[in-house]
C-alpha cells in the first residue's frame, strides 16, 4: 500500500481481542498473530490509570519467541475505571450487571495501554477515553447482558454493541479507545519509532 510506504517493518499482534484485530486490518498494516500467555494480575501499586499499560508491558515481556530484525510486537490491554476502582472483565452474569448499575448515570474512564518492542526499542504509552452513560433501566443492562454476554469486555460492554448505542450519551477522546486499541496513536507512534 503506497500510503504505508514508511512502514518497513513486520508488525506482530499479542492479543487475543477480536475487536482489535479487526482494528489493526482496518488500519490497513499487515500484521501476523502471535500466541502470548500472561496472568493478567494488577501489581498492588499501580495506579488506575496506569493499570493498562502495566499490563500491556506485562504481555510484551511474556513473548519470549524472540524478535527478528524487521519486527514491531504490539500488545495492548484495555481497562475501565470507575471512581478509582478498575473493572476489569466480569466473570458471571452478576457481575456482569453489577459493573453496568455503577456506570449507569455517570462518567467513568476507559484506558488503553500499548506496548511496542523491537530489537531497536521498547516503548509504551496510555490512551485515556471519558465515557458518560445515561441512566439505564434494570430491563436494558439485563437485555444486554443476556443477549450480549459481555464477559470478555473490561466494563462489561462494548460501545460498538447495543448498550453503546442506546446507553452512551457522549465521550471525550478516542472512540477506537474504547473497543480496545487507539488507532490514531498507534498510528503515530509508529511512524515515530520505525522511520
Amino acid at each position: 500500500m503506497e500510503g504505508l510506504a514508511w512502514l518497513n517493518c513486520q508488525l506482530l499482534l499479542g492479543s487475543k481481542s477480536p475487536r482489535r484485530r479487526e482494528l489493526l486490518s482496518q488500519l490497513g498494516i499487515p500484521f501476523r498473530l502471535v500466541e502470548i500467555d500472561v496472568e493478567e494480575s494488577i501489581e498492588p501499586d499501580v495506579s488506575a490509570d496506569k493499570v493498562a499499560e502495566q499490563l500491556a508491558c506485562k504481555k510484551a515481556l511474556a513473548y519470549t519467541a524472540g524478535l527478528a530484525d524487521n519486527e514491531v510486537l504490539v500488545t495492548a490491554d484495555t481497562v475501565v475505571v470507575h471512581d478509582s476502582s478498575v473493572l476489569g472483565k466480569p466473570h458471571s452474569r452478576a457481575e456482569a450487571i453489577g459493573m453496568l448499575h455503577l456506570l449507569s448515570g455517570c462518567t467513568h474512564q476507559v484506558y488503553t495501554g500499548v506496548s511496542l518492542r523491537s530489537n531497536c526499542f521498547s516503548d509504551s504509552f496510555t490512551e485515556r477515553t471519558d465515557v458518560v452513560f445515561k441512566s439505564l433501566r434494570d430491563e436494558e443492562i439485563a437485555y444486554y447482558v443476556d443477549t450480549y454476554r459481555p464477559f470478555d469486555k473490561a466494563g462489561a460492554y462494548g460501545i460498538q454493541e447495543w448498550i453503546g448505542m442506546i446507553g452512551i450519551e457522549r465521550i471525550e477522546g478516542c472512540y477506537y479507545n474504547v473497543m480496545g486499541l487507539p488507532v490514531v496513536r498507534l498510528y503515530k507512534e509508529l511512524q515515530r519509532l520505525v522511520n
